[in-house]
């Protein structure tokens, strides 16, 4: 499964992304382990579990609101936080 970090996710993860594998996970187990995966951020950015909270995510490039849909290991994950701009 590939999973895809974008803005301050990237930041708190320390990648870009990361290539995991994974049979019988939901995005709610997925993201569960990748909180305990990366529990740091480098300084200034809050930890991936913060981001997380507040992030939407993308599955095969469609939103996933429900968080106990099944994930498939060849499924790519991409976890966006709010961005910010004008």
């Amino acid at each position: 499964m590939l999973i895809r970090y974008f803005g301050a996710a990237k930041a708190a993860s320390g990648m870009e992304e990361e290539t995991l594998d994974l049979s019988g996970a939901t995005l709610q187990s997925l993201l569960e382990l990748l909180a305990g995966r990366h529990p740091t951020a480098s300084a200034g950015a809050p930890p991936l579990k913060s981001v997380i909270s507040r992030s939407t995510f993308l599955v095969n490039g469609f939103a996933a609101r429900d968080r106990a849909v099944p994930l498939q290991p060849q499924d790519t994950v991409d976890i966006l936080p709010p961005f910010a701009g004008g």
